[in-house]
């Protein structure tokens, strides 16, 4: 199997080890092959495929959207180093308001793999940091929400001490006051 899935602190969420081959050339690695993903959790395919770029301490997120346009994500850093966030928002969940974090750079190769139902947030660590992320479905403004970074519930211990925010980022509410569908389910 050209992959490697750990479990994280919490259920949902997995940081995945892909099988990197080097050679003088460079290297070659997949990056998602369903028939592995699907053995760990993934229940939709791939539906788009995002890439941004940020500078030194800018934060994104906390980011979701609700049903029927909810994402699952699979992160990877191209260049630089990021600090990797996701919480659980499904109602009911024994791990409801929890988070795994999880710090990427592109010379490990490591990826990270967010379920539905979790809210998804990075701070760019390095000068800048190049990130692609694949969505199981479509971007849908009408149904994109979003979760305050510094909700004093979560208690997410950002390695940034005034991170870089879009005007969007500062006006999303606390957990308690979220607007989100999501539902635990075992």
């Amino acid at each position: 199997m050209p992959f490697t899935f750990h479990q994280l602190n919490i259920p949902g969420p997995l940081l995945i080890d892909p099988v990197v081959f080097h050679d003088e050339r460079g290297f070659f690695k997949e990056v998602f092959k369903l028939p592995d993903f699907l053995a760990f959790g993934v229940k939709k395919p791939l539906a788009q495929i995002n890439r941004s770029h940020s500078r030194k301490n800018v934060l994104r997120g906390l980011h979701y959207q609700k049903q029927p346009f909810a994402q699952a994500k699979l992160i990877q850093v191209l260049a630089g180093k990021i600090f990797d966030v996701a919480v659980d928002i499904r109602r009911g969940s024994p791990y409801y308001g929890q988070w795994a974090a999880v710090t990427l750079q592109a010379q490990d190769h490591q990826m990270l793999f967010i379920p539905e139902g979790f809210a998804h947030g990075f701070v760019a660590l390095s000068d800048e940091a190049q990130i692609e992320y694949y969505c199981s479905d479509i971007y849908s403004p009408a149904h994109e929400r979003g979760i305050a970074y510094h909700d004093p519930q979560l208690k997410i211990a950002w390695p940034v001490k005034d991170p870089v925010l879009s005007p969007k980022d500062t006006q999303y509410p606390l957990l308690k006051d979220s607007d989100h569908d999501f539902t635990y389910e075992e």
